[in-house]
């Protein structure tokens, strides 16, 4: 598996045996805290990749232009206080759309042109496409750039979905058969199984989360504080899996994984165990929902381990695991030997 690769990032290993990270780009050279993939790190490679793109944009790009405009989101306080994969996400719709239409006045950007260019689209990218250009075009607003927001009153069809596969029993056991406790492969599945984390959290955690019996979370996409009881399986792989690094998963290297390289690594794992495609690290989190749900618990109490910021979305097992009580107790009052 191959480790993260950052644009103008260098890398040394100082006179204590520390490993120091800087972001270097037009002569300029900005330290860079933590470890490459960990929170601080990316959050700070973010802001300094922002700033020299500004640098550039203010002498390349010609004023009130799409491309001014882009340039000057990517600096707002709207913008880096988005989650960093919502970040990523966006820049890269954002840079595809510079690249095509950047020189051309954002005030001229018509309803129609935009309409016209999401029906070209799949329904979850225009879904996608549309949320970034409709916060490019606020922005563009507040600073008096555009005189209305053309994506205003713009409507995609919602589009049906259940999400990532929840992972059943069967599932989960011939992961567990697969791979024995004290593998960092099977530790990855505790971590994710019995905290109902996101995997960008779960590739975070340390022993420094870890609080008399409770492990702290801040969850990166929504800032959400989290402290949860560790349940005795998880403590029972935490113990058993050697680990003297900051965070409990490491790569081959010794460094945190980036989200990305852990999730390649965890299809590796599932793989290995003869599971589909299906099976995902966020299938794990939605398992988890579900054991809770089928448990008794009710949604907030599923909320306050979940972090899930809606109702709604953990309603759903809630009532699954009702609905599937209910009907076998209904069944079992039908006397024997009557159909």
């Amino acid at each position: 598996m191959t480790r993260i690769r950052l644009a103008y990032i260098h890398e040394f290993i100082d006179r204590t045996g520390a490993p120091r990270h800087y972001f270097r780009r037009f002569g300029k050279r900005i330290a860079l805290p933590g470890l490459p993939g960990s929170e601080e790190f990316m959050d700070a490679y973010q802001r300094a990749l922002a700033s020299q793109y500004v640098a550039v944009s203010e002498n390349r790009t010609k004023p009130d232009t799409v491309s001014a405009a882009i340039a000057g989101y990517f600096t707002s306080l709207s913008f880096r206080s988005l989650a960093l994969r919502t970040q990523a996400e966006r820049r890269l719709i954002l840079e595809r759309f510079r690249k095509q239409h950047g020189d051309k006045r954002i005030a001229t950007l018509p309803q129609a042109f935009i309409v016209s260019m999401l029906n070209k689209m799949r329904p979850f990218a225009a879904q996608g496409w549309l949320k970034a250009l409709r916060a490019l075009a606020q922005f563009a607003v507040a600073e008096k750039m555009l005189a209305a927001d053309p994506t205003l009153g713009i409507k995609l069809p919602r589009v049906k979905s259940n999400g990532f596969h929840t992972w059943d029993e069967i599932e989960i056991a011939r992961y567990e058969e697969a791979h024995a406790i004290g593998t960092k492969a099977r530790l990855a599945f505790a971590l994710l199984l019995y905290t109902a984390q996101r995997r960008s959290d779960v590739i975070r955690m340390g022993r420094q989360h870890v609080h008399k019996g409770s492990l702290t979370v801040v969850q990166q996409k929504t800032r959400t504080p989290l402290k949860l009881p560790m349940h005795p399986a998880l403590l029972a792989v935490l113990d058993a899996t050697p680990n003297n690094h900051l965070t409990f998963l490491v790569s081959k290297s010794g460094q945190p994984y980036a989200a990305n390289d852990f999730s390649e690594q965890f299809r590796a794992w599932c793989n290995d165990a003869g599971l589909p495609k299906a099976c995902t690290a966020h299938g794990l989190r939605k398992a988890a929902c579900r054991r809770l749900a089928e448990s008794g618990c009710s949604a907030s109490e599923i909320m306050s381990i979940s972090g899930h910021k809606s109702l709604a979305e953990v309603q759903r097992y809630v009532a699954e695991a009702e609905q599937e009580r209910m009907a076998r107790n209904a069944m079992a009052r039908i006397p024997n030997g009557r159909v």
